[in-house]
């Protein structure tokens, strides 16, 4: 299993057991809050990098 299937897993895994253990809104507001606050602590040279391979990533 390559390294990305991994961290799929062990992301549904935890979003499962939020659902589980907290209120649907509650772990709503992890799974989307977590990542956003993640890119918004990126500078801005980063986040353009980002950007640029998604978009490389998408036109394959």
């Amino acid at each position: 299993m390559s390294k990305n299937a991994k961290i799929a897993v062990g992301g549904v895994a935890v979003g499962l057991l939020l659902l589980i253990w907290l209120p649907w809104w509650a772990a709503l507001l992890i799974v989307v809050g977590v990542p956003a606050a993640a890119y918004l602590t990126l500078d801005p040279a980063q986040r353009r990098r980002l950007r640029r391979v998604t978009r490389k990533e998408i036109g394959r």
